[in-house]
């Protein structure tokens, strides 16, 4: 019963658009999150790797 109710709420907030426009009104309200989502992932992972190697380095040698 929730889920239809805010389901419904959804509809009737959003109005009688197209599925296009409802399409893109979703895109334009959640895909910067996503995008920002894939950035930090990528720059985690970016991170990950480079203490990795920082790791495998002997102790005599530095970043310059």
């Amino acid at each position: 019963m929730n889920d239809l109710l805010i389901t419904l709420v959804t509809a009737l907030h959003l109005g009688a658009l197209h599925p296009h426009e409802k399409a893109l009104t979703l895109a334009l309200a959640f895909g910067p999150f996503v995008v920002l989502g894939a950035v930090i992932a990528v720059r985690r992972r970016q991170d990950a790797r480079e203490a990795a190697q920082q790791e495998a380095r002997p102790e005599g040698q530095r970043d310059r």
